[in-house]
């Protein structure tokens, strides 16, 4: 009598579920809007690149979010580039940089720029409002600068990120300490609209120089990112 083949069945379905498609982003019609202002998006670089460089902006977040060679960063709201091109050299030729932009004329310029500086560790993507475009289960760490007072649906954005992230990812934050409408994020809204997606924050911290604050965060565990439709949004000073 032969015996039943259940270590093969078993072997079948694991194969199904790993080669099963991804969950397809959500719209952003799913979510909630935010309760405040949304910042308009008004220019590719928020401080000239040699005010940057003397603060040593880059190298406190590679410090902080503990960015080395062969991982994959995510720039969220790359603009004209300033960390993509940057971090490049830091991550290596085993490494990537995914730039990532909603503006097409920003990336545009990013695509001369790193073709002219040679990048080939850099890929440039087209994201949405509510969905960065990003491969699944490919960043180690995200990074999101000056930008996310800008960003129209934030719930949304932040839920779809996670499926973009590997275990023990990091997303790192940089604004100001001012309200959004004047392009930064107060602390305490930023860290409640994280929370509110399941996000957890693990660190903050002022960055030298004067270029604003730096926060990181944890995504969601599974089972822990709430249905869209149970996100509360968020209002200042709670």
């Amino acid at each position: 009598m032969k015996r039943p083949a259940r270590p093969i069945l078993l072997t079948f379905a694991l194969t199904l579920a790993a080669t099963a498609p991804a969950q397809a982003a959500q719209p952003a019609q799913a979510f909630p809007a935010p309760d405040r202002r949304v910042a308009d998006i008004v220019s590719p670089i928020w401080a000239t690149e040699a005010d940057r460089d003397r603060a040593g902006e880059p190298a406190q977040l590679v410090r902080a979010l503990g960015i080395r060679a062969g991982m994959t960063v995510a720039d969220i709201g790359a603009g004209s580039g300033y960390h993509t091109i940057r971090l490049s050299p830091v991550v290596g030729p085993a490494g990537r940089v995914i730039a990532q932009d909603v503006m097409e004329s920003y990336l545009s310029g990013l695509r001369a720029e790193i073709a002219r500086r040679k990048l080939n560790n850099v890929e440039v993507v087209l994201g949405g409002p509510a969905d960065p475009n990003l491969p699944r289960a490919s960043v180690d760490r995200a990074i999101l600068v000056h930008m996310y007072h800008e960003i129209a649906q934030p719930y949304g954005l932040l839920w779809n990120l996670t499926d973009a992230l590997k275990p023990g990812a990091r997303v790192g934050v940089v604004d100001l300490d001012r309200e959004t409408q004047n392009h930064g994020t107060p602390p305490a809204l930023l860290k409640c609209e994280f929370e509110a997606v399941g996000y957890r924050q693990v660190s903050f911290a002022e960055l030298q120089g004067g270029v604003g604050y730096l926060a990181v965060f944890t995504p969601p565990g599974p089972g822990a990112r709430p249905a869209p439709g149970a996100i509360r949004p968020c209002k200042l000073g709670r």
